[in-house]
């Protein structure tokens, strides 16, 4: 299993160990030890799998206060951008994005720190993807950034987004809380 950091302080990828054989192949997706060596610390409490077809964007989400969220991404089947927003008020990223593929074929991870907002959008046919969670789920925790905020300029790499009427309507980049905020 390999580390690999990213240019925004608290986001990194892991690159799992794969062994190939006639039959295919197998790793470690999840491997407590593991990923404590690597730094990643938190305990995870609940799993989340979607299943989406290309063109669907979900996101940006992310949840505040005491519910606030960390996520271990990963795509099972297709292939996904997955992108995280560093909302965390104060740091010299702030505003700033990572994106990076996942695919069931590189089997990447990428770890979010409370902090960012997290969204996808699907570039395969369709795409299951999964996603450990440091906390549960509470809705009126929840909170959403629009996808398309021109602020943020993220290519989402799809020609026409599918999204959901909810995430249509989400908050402006300018006008979120200072729910996360850098010391």
């Amino acid at each position: 299993m390999k580390k690999i950091i990213t240019k925004i302080d608290g986001l990194f990828v892991i690159e799992p160990d794969v062994y190939f054989d006639d039959r295919g192949y197998f790793f470690e997706s999840f491997n407590k030890r593991n990923l404590e060596n690597l730094g990643l610390t938190y305990n995870f409490v609940q799993d989340n799998i979607s299943k989406s077809k290309k063109g669907t964007i979900r996101g940006l989400h992310y949840q505040v206060g005491e519910f606030a969220q960390g996520k271990l991404c990963q795509v099972l089947y297709g292939e996904v951008l997955d992108v995280a927003v560093d909302i965390r008020f104060g740091s010299k990223t702030f505003g700033k994005y990572y994106s990076i593929i996942l695919s069931e074929n590189n089997h990447k991870q990428f770890w979010i720190p409370p902090g960012f907002a997290h969204g996808f959008s699907v570039l395969s046919e369709e795409a299951i993807f999964h996603y450990k969670c440091t906390n549960y789920y509470n809705k009126k925790s929840e909170r959403a950034i629009k996808f398309s905020d021109s602020s943020l300029n993220i290519d989402w790499k799809v020609e026409v987004p599918l999204v959901s009427p909810k995430d249509l309507q989400a908050t402006l980049f300018e006008k979120i809380d200072k729910d996360f905020k850098v010391k």
